[in-house]
């Protein structure tokens, strides 16, 4: 075989070699998008969505998702940004599915999603505030072969009591309205009924979404009848008053979200008793929830993993305890605080001083039980992940002992499986204080001021931009919080006390300060607006304005012009001077004189004058002459 023979069939090889490796490249490739809206400013808290959103994060990560995006609590800019970045998500997929969970409504036939800052004041706001269903549908078009939407949004809405109608004809359901997809291979289920309410039941989670989590994902199970299942389970959970509805149609051909498993040859874990026991346990501790934890020690309630689950489930029992003594450490501050503003009696005052100190001790009693758990778990989780190494490693070095001329390689399925076993052990492991307290988790710098200069902006202290530089405006901030809120945090550094600090105050705590010209109105500062003849003052109050005083003039010796004289004494009339009186004689008189609004003359002789009231100016004639 010659040179040119040898580079040839090295070539061919090198061709055959690429193309086997890029076969996994034309996998059905699967992305999902999951919204979960519970806090929203303007309607009461959800106590679901944000749980039934994590659960089927989860169980579409382990059902092998390509790309899973799971937000929570969004507004209406978040939400915008999620449905554009997943649209990008979708355009080379071949599934797409879109899970969303919290408030939605229906407005003359129209179904929208609504963000957590939305006001809808009226009901034309909503074609400003909120999302229709048209434009998630728009977003999963361009995936080429499956397109899901899962809407559990048929709750009681509260934005429909108080939602002003511009037009009195147009229609406000509850729930949601039926639809039909125009684009094919397209689903879309409801909670509820079209027009019908969802419930959220007594649990962690609705019984939507544990239903959901039950059969979505079950491999080769084809869509239409794990939705019929998810129905059933809903129907009787519920008693009968709510029934999910499925809208679209699909092909003839089984459709499923995860492919149905391919046979392969036995491999050494599937010769492990427990291997059973142990992927409920890890499917368990991937939705770490009480609910699913349970499940589990009810289906196994002995053993090794029946051990490490009550480990578990005493972590997520520790950190429902912490979040309950920080809530009641809160209330009695807050207590406190009012009692002092009000000036009550001192005994009061005492006893709530108390308390507080009670309920301190009893959240930082939590706190460490918290972190006792925490630990205990993480090390139960790092043995076993030791121990199942150590298993594995001896039994494929036992395996190559017999097949020692061949080398075996796992299946991609068993590789794909353990990879995904060890991330989630070493998520476990590695972070459990972060998942269970983010507060408390050893987060960078950076990140911790940015939480700190937010909460000081939400409560008035800090109108800077949020950029987790802790500079001297941000020290500024935090001092202005300290002489406000009466607490003594050191403003050179941001940290996680301040953080809590914050975080309980639930309303604005720093004044409103407004720059010239404008004035405190609530929380918003509005343009001062003085009434004609005032003008602002240095003190950014309205004053009136104050009429020019005459000036003399020093030159004594010059006359003024006619233009200097004031108006009133060019245009003011002369007065006129009374006419005279005419007197007239009487050739036999008395001497006397006599005078009435005419004439004045001589009293006859043998008469007199006799006053009878009046007189004066005006022609009221006090005397009267009287002639016997």
């Amino acid at each position: 075989m010659n040179n040119y023979t040898q580079i040839k069939l090295y070539a061919l090889l090198l061709v055959a070699s690429l193309f086997l490796t890029a076969q996994p490249a034309f996998a059905t490739k699967r992305v999902a998008l999951v919204l979960g809206n519970a806090t929203y400013q303007n309607a009461p808290l959800l106590p679901n969505p944000a749980n039934d959103a994590g659960a089927i994060a989860a169980t579409l990560r382990a059902a092998g998702f390509d790309v899973v995006d799971s937000r929570l609590n969004l507004a209406a800019t978040d939400m915008k940004r999620a449905l554009r970045d997943f649209a990008d998500q979708a355009r080379d997929a071949d599934i797409a599915l879109v899970y969303y969970a919290g408030h939605g409504i229906e407005i003359d036939g129209t179904n929208y999603l609504i963000p957590t800052d939305a006001r809808l004041e009226r009901d034309t706001d909503i074609y400003d505030e909120a999302f229709s269903l048209d434009r998630v549908l728009m977003a999963i078009e361009p995936a080429r072969q499956l397109r899901v939407v899962i809407v559990d949004a048929c709750r009681n809405n509260p934005f429909a009591d108080t939602m002003k109608r511009t037009v009195a004809s147009r229609s406000i359901s509850r729930g949601l309205a039926r639809v039909e997809p125009t684009v094919s291979n397209t689903l879309i289920a409801f909670a509820a009924k079209a027009g019908l309410t969802a419930l959220d039941g007594n649990s962690q989670n609705s019984p939507y979404a544990a239903a959901l989590v039950k059969y979505i994902a079950k491999p080769g199970l084809d869509l239409r009848r794990a939705f019929g299942f998810v129905r059933d389970d809903v129907l009787q959970a519920t008693g009968n008053r709510q029934e999910p509805y499925v809208y679209g149609s699909l092909g003839g051909e089984d459709v499923a979200l995860v492919p149905a498993p391919k046979a392969v040859e036995p491999t050494p874990a599937a010769a492990n008793p427990q291997s059973e026991v142990r992927r409920d346990y890890e499917l368990a501790l991937q939705l770490n929830n009480k609910a699913a934890l349970g499940a589990f020690l009810t289906q196994h309630p002995d053993g090794y993993y029946a051990s490490l689950a009550k480990l578990q489930l005493n972590q997520i029992e520790a950190e429902e305890a912490r979040v309950a003594a920080t809530e009641k450490a809160r209330q009695a501050q807050q207590q406190q605080a009012r009692l002092a503003s009000e000036g009550a009696l001192r005994a009061e005052q005492e006893k709530a001083a108390a308390d507080l100190k009670a309920a301190e001790d009893a959240r930082i009693a939590a706190e460490r039980t918290k972190l006792a758990a925490q630990q205990q778990a993480a090390d139960a989780e790092r043995k076993r992940t030791t121990s199942e190494g150590s298993i594995s490693t001896a039994l494929t070095r036992n395996k190559a002992a017999i097949d020692n001329s061949t080398t075996v390689s796992p299946p991609p399925a068993a590789v794909a499986a353990q990879s995904d076993t060890d991330t989630k052990v070493a998520a476990l492991s590695a972070g459990p204080q972060q998942q269970a307290d983010p507060a408390r988790a050893d987060i960078p710098q950076a990140d911790l001021a940015r939480s700190v200069q937010s909460e000081l902006s939400r409560v008035g202290c800090f109108t800077s931009a949020v950029d987790g530089e802790w500079n001297a405006a941000s020290q500024r901030s935090l001092s202005l919080f300290n002489r406000h809120a009466g607490t003594k945090f050191d403003a050179k550094l941001a940290s996680l006390d301040a953080l809590d600090a914050i975080k309980l105050k639930s309303s604005r705590v720093c004044p409103l300060v407004c720059e010239r010209g404008y004035k405190a109105d609530g929380d918003q500062c509005s343009k001062i607006t003085c009434a004609e003849g005032s003008f602002l003052n240095d003190d950014n109050e309205c004053e009136k304005r104050r009429g020019k005083k005459p000036v003399a003039n020093r030159n004594t010796g010059e006359r003024a012009t006619r233009a200097d004289r004031p108006a009133r004494e060019r245009f003011a009339p002369a007065a006129e001077a009374p006419a005279p009186r005419r007197q007239a004689t009487a050739k036999g008189s008395s001497g006397s004189i006599y005078c009435d609004q005419h004439i004045c003359r001589q009293v006859n002789r043998g008469c007199r004058l006799e006053y009878r009231g009046g007189g004066g100016p005006g022609g009221n004639t006090g005397n009267v002459e009287v002639c016997n």
